[in-house]
């Protein structure tokens, strides 16, 4: 007679402890966590990076960069020098569309990988949001010795996560996924006088900080769809040094939270050109009209930039207004209640006075917008969240 025997585990099975009770929102079921995308090494200047993305089991909070060049040779008759806008400046261009080939963020690199994260409140708080001030920056190296190799490193951030839980993208099919697609920069952008007889190569890298997707719960990030879009738009007209104008900035649609104003004189360099009274019009109303120091105050108390030291230094030409500070005076990050978020459409209006504007560098200026609006899948959803 045949007999049978049941198959055993050696190990019982361990119930898995980290799932919660049923009920509550999103983020109290999601796990956090941080995965590796790609490492792209000796990548030349001016190369186009367009390396697909990989999926993740989840909803991507943000982008983190990484850009590392080495291996540059320097003879002591080359005085290596960084361009204004170095290290950043090594990338000329960066565009991220969602899975529907919708542009999440497009514009140079120092707009992008300097000024956002350390404005959006998406990336560290007060001093720890200047991508300067990390722990992994290593400074360009310069000078006439051998060892000004112009080797430098940043790590930097695509923030897409603009309140808790809110503007995440999906990764989790991997047939539909975002893309991001890099333009290296030639080194003339990097270096003032570039290393030889070598010039260093690059290394990009990309990962990201996610939301695991929750077991067991058929539950989805709230607002999901909601988009923070971050665009480079060009004021007009250009204002000349010491003259009376009023440059407008292009139409925008959406809820803004972040308005960086960029001055950059005829050779491109930043400048601090900016009108001794500084007056901000919205639809014609004087939404801001006050002195151009206490625009630098409010940037200190809301930001953190140019507060004594240790604190990161105010971006020279730079000026930024942020309508995230429901909740206090100083930008918090991701708590806020969007409850002063700036409801615009394609029909405002925004203007720049200056009676007169500044002077310094070579005229004439432009003046730029670098704008985070918030693109709500339906309703922006304002006030405290119910975490019940």
């Amino acid at each position: 007679m045949a007999t049978t025997t049941t198959a055993t585990v050696a190990t019982p099975q361990q119930p898995q402890t980290t799932v919660e009770p049923t009920g509550g929102p999103f983020i109290r079921h999601s796990e956090p966590g941080k995965a590796r995308i790609y490492d792209l090494t000796s990548q030349a200047f001016g190369a186009l990076i367009n390396q697909p993305l990989t999926a993740l089991p989840g909803y991507a909070k943000n982008f983190r960069l990484r850009f590392v060049a080495s291996g540059g040779v320097n003879s002591s008759t080359n005085n290596v020098g960084a361009q204004p806008d170095a290290p950043e400046s090594c990338v000329s261009l960066i565009t991220l569309w969602d899975a529907l080939g919708t542009p999440i963020v497009s514009g140079p690199g120092y707009e992008v990988l300097r000024l956002i994260p350390m404005f959006s409140g998406g990336f560290g708080l007060q001093g720890s949001a200047d991508t300067h001030s990390l722990p992994s920056f290593s400074a360009m190296t310069t000078g006439t010795q051998s060892t000004s190799t112009g080797a430098f490193t940043f790590n930097t951030i695509i923030p897409l996560e603009f309140a808790k839980g809110y503007g995440v993208l999906g990764m989790a099919d991997g047939d539909v996924l975002p893309k991001l697609q890099i333009q290296l920069a030639g080194s003339a952008s990097v270096y003032t006088t570039a290393p030889g007889p070598t010039v260093p190569v690059l290394e990009v890298r990309l990962n990201s900080d996610y939301y695991w997707l929750p077991q067991g719960q058929d539950i989805a990030p709230p607002g999901l769809g909601t988009t923070r879009q971050w665009f480079l738009q060009q004021g007009n007209p250009q204002p000349a040094a010491s003259t009376t104008a009023t440059v407008t900035i292009p139409r925008q649609g959406g809820w803004l939270d972040t308005l960086i104003f960029i001055c950059r004189d005829a050779n491109n360099v930043r400048q601090d050109a900016w009108p001794s009274i500084f007056r901000f019009n919205l639809d014609g109303i004087g939404e801001i009209s006050t002195n151009i120091d206490e625009i630098y105050d409010d940037m200190a108390i809301a930001f953190g930039v140019g507060l004594a030291s240790p604190f990161p230094a105010r971006p020279t030409g730079v000026i930024a207004l942020s309508r995230k500070t429901s909740l206090g005076q100083q930008v918090l990050g991701l708590l806020d209640t969007y409850e002063v978020a700036l409801s615009t459409s394609p029909g405002t209006s925004m203007s720049i006075e200056g009676a007169p504007w500044g002077s310094g560098g070579t005229g004439p200026y432009t003046i730029n917008a670098l704008l985070g609006q918030v693109i709500p899948s339906g309703t922006l959803i304002q006030g405290l969240q119910d975490f019940n």
